[in-house]
């Protein structure tokens, strides 16, 4: 961790020291850059190129998985994206901007070690989707794929954790037709774990009346006081929920419509409901904007079904639900919801798919992720609202 931070202060120091002397040497450069000098035609991304947009994209987030990992791989001696340079390459303002990021992490992955969670290596691959091109600049669509592995994992506790997220990269081609790597934008509206910028709330689709419940907030101090579940008194199939989850968390069931990529708030509710489906939650027909009605299929759903708030007030006003005091009493089958901004309206929805040494695990759809730690949920969001529903 030391030797990568030092790393990043001899950048800047390099980028510094370029800068001044184009200061001294402003007078010589400017005529002949308004002169025009090596300037060239708008560029063509060949196949190699678009190799290498796919190389530099795989770089960078292999970086921000390197930075959450404990020793060897998250502790390289210089960032993956330092070897890039010449026809494509971050730019300075990204460059400083990843330096952030890893920074970021390197905190979150401080946090979660006090929370007990260490991860002992990390994989992350990136497929190229598409690529646009229009004069000097080029759109490319990528999908990551992360997986980190939980360290000493004992007994039934989830050896791996993992997700799949969508990126679009912004590059932009400079006077000699070298092209650099100027933004980089999330276009899922979920989390990752390895996710820095803020995540998209999502707007109420119905209006919070007198008559809504209001769900009490849940602590997250480990270890919760103890409230464990029992799996036969609701006649529910809570493991038919987890198995659910776990079969859909990547490879949508099409007898459901997928929201994700549909606007803030993406599929995550849509999929907690169909896992709850799955394991013997039943329709509640009527009408959609009615939020004591539950009820989806491919054609239609209720907004209960599918909204974060309408699916907190229908379960509390049905009785389905009750509320957890604290984040770590839940269990197979409970539904958690968080609230970043603390405006009052919760903005996304998770279902625990597993539990072990006190600790429940979350599958969840927008960003794609699987056997997430509730643990690494808070260190990522230490200041957000957590709400805890026992199914």
């Amino acid at each position: 961790m030391k030797s990568r931070k030092l790393s990043r202060t001899r950048r800047r120091a390099t980028i510094l020291g370029a800068a001044a002397t184009s200061v001294v040497a402003g007078v010589a450069l400017l005529p002949n850059w308004s002169a025009g000098a090596a300037v060239v035609d708008d560029p063509t991304v060949d196949a190699k190129t678009k190799a290498t947009f796919q190389r530099l994209a795989d770089a960078v987030f292999t970086d921000r998985t390197a930075a959450l990992v404990e020793g060897g791989q998250g502790d390289r001696a210089k960032p993956l994206t330092d070897g890039f340079a010449g026809d494509v390459r971050l730019s300075s303002k990204q460059a400083r901007s990843e330096d952030a990021a890893l920074s970021s992490l390197d905190q979150r992955k401080d946090r979660l070690a006090q929370l007990g969670e260490k991860y002992s290596k990390g994989s992350t691959t990136v497929t190229l989707n598409a690529t646009s091109v229009k004069g000097r600049k080029a759109v490319v669509a990528v999908t990551e794929t992360t997986t980190l592995t939980y360290a000493k994992a004992r007994g039934d506790q989830p050896k791996t954790t993992g997700f799949q997220a969508r990126h679009e990269l912004t590059f932009t081609a400079d006077r000699t037709g070298d092209w650099q790597l100027t933004g980089i934008r999330d276009t899922d509206e979920g989390l990752a774990v390895n996710q820095t910028a803020k995540p998209s709330v999502t707007p109420m689709v119905g209006k919070t009346t007198s008559t809504t419940p209001s769900a009490p907030k849940a602590s997250t101090t480990f270890p919760g006081p103890a409230n464990a579940k029992n799996f036969t008194a609701s006649g529910l199939n809570y493991n038919a929920m987890a198995t659910y989850a776990k079969q859909y968390w990547t490879n949508y069931n099409p007898a459901y419509p997928n929201f994700n990529g549909q606007g803030a708030g993406g599929d995550c509710t849509n999929f907690v409901s169909q896992a709850l489906k799955a394991g013997g939650w039943k329709h509640v027909p009527g009408y959609v904007y009615d939020y004591t009605k539950w009820f989806g299929n491919a054609d239609i759903q209720s907004h209960s079904f599918i909204g974060v708030n309408e699916w907190s007030w229908f379960a509390q006003n049905s009785k389905r639900t009750t509320s957890l005091a604290n984040v770590y009493q839940m269990d197979v089958g409970d539904v958690l919801q968080v609230d970043f901004d603390k405006d009052g309206s919760k903005d996304h929805t998770m279902i625990v798919t597993s539990r072990s040494r006190g600790v429940p695990y979350l599958t969840y759809h927008s960003t794609n992720t699987y056997s997430r730690s509730v643990s690494s949920i808070i260190a990522s969001y230490p200041n957000a609202l957590y709400y805890a529903y026992r199914t």
